[in-house]
């Protein structure tokens, strides 16, 4: 991603770390693991083995994926479980095994599929842990990749909350045939894909060397940086004197920034980033990129901190703290 310098600026290797060179009890504590879910336990049963097998105290799951379903569970580490909402933002993308009661011909499926493509009404299932409310999901894309008889093999790109088995049984009667779902597997979630998914075994396997062994390799190509799960959104980098202030709930002002990522439109959530690369906290601009290259009042706030990533007291205070000014959490 593109940055644009707004003031030449220095970091001081004294405080924080490039993240993918962090001391890997760090890492454990600002990671992330995407775990490829195996068919019978549930999402929460994953996250809380994958919390007892690194030995921490907090781990939490993105993305909800029933008992039977298979494929990409993003499995964030005691302090990046502040970002599974970002997580959210992005689509999701599955493949599934549709079942259809009757026979149906391949032109009228594809009618079908077309016609679920883009914005549609949506009932969650019964079973579903949220209110069976009327709600509008977006469909990104919808394609047959095979078709056997009453067996349909289809893949979908949808907004996040999407529930798949609403989705076959509702093109299903669209289609005068009812139908169900048989197999499904999520094959990406955000900005997380099958290729960097692993299994429960291997990330036991890993952490067991780096213990007996001292060996981090294993585990380190397992275990992401929280900023890899961030890198999709648009950055403001910020300098080494604004970056506690920041930690303390800070909004970010004009002469805080040394960079930032073209194309920020206006309420866009942006990555607060130190120049070594560290997540600091997550926030919505207030002005365009164009706009703040432009902006010389330096008393007016750029961008509204809203969720702090990183411990204070990482970078040394450089800040004087104004009165009435409450803390964010």
């Amino acid at each position: 991603m593109e940055l644009i310098t707004r003031e030449e600026s220095k970091t001081n290797y004294e405080y924080g770390c490039n993240p993918y060179n962090r001391p890997i009890g760090e890492l454990l504590k600002n990671g992330l693991v995407v775990i490829d879910k195996p068919s019978g336990p549930t999402s929460h049963e994953v996250s809380s083995w994958v919390k007892k097998i690194l030995n921490l105290n907090l781990a939490g799951h993105a993305g909800t994926l029933d008992p039977k379903v298979t494929g990409i569970l993003p499995v964030a580490l005691e302090n990046t479980t502040k970002c599974i909402p970002v997580w959210h933002m992005l689509p999701k993308e599955y493949v599934c095994l549709m079942h259809l009661h009757r026979d149906a011909k391949e032109d009228d499926l594809n009618r079908i599929f077309k016609e679920f493509t883009g914005r549609i009404f949506q009932r969650p299932p019964l079973k579903a842990a949220v209110k069976r409310s009327l709600r509008i999901r977006k469909i990104y894309e919808l394609e047959i990749l095979e078709m056997d008889g009453r067996d349909v093999l289809f893949k979908v790109r949808c907004q996040s909350g999407t529930y798949i088995r609403t989705l076959a049984e509702d093109i299903g009667e669209a289609l005068g045939t009812s139908a169900h779902m048989q197999e499904l597997r999520r094959t990406k979630s955000g900005p997380f894909g099958e290729d960097e998914a692993v299994y429960l075994q291997d990330l036991a396997d890993a952490y067991i060397f780096w213990k007996e062994e001292g060996d981090e390799e294993e585990l380190r190509k397992i275990v992401k940086p929280m900023e890899y799960g961030l890198q999709h959104l648009k950055k403001i980098v910020i300098k080494d004197s604004a970056v506690d202030a920041i930690c303390h709930g800070a909004d970010v002002y004009l002469n805080g920034i040394a960079k930032l990522s073209k194309g920020i439109g206006i309420d866009e959530t942006v990555l607060i980033e130190t120049l070594k690369g560290e997540a600091v906290a997550i926030g919505k601009a207030l002005l365009s990129t164009k706009n703040i290259l432009k902006e010389t009042e330096y008393n007016n706030p750029v961008v509204n901190t809203e969720r702090v990533l990183m411990k204070p007291g990482t970078y040394p205070k450089m800040w004087k703290r104004k009165k009435g000014k409450s803390k964010k959490k």
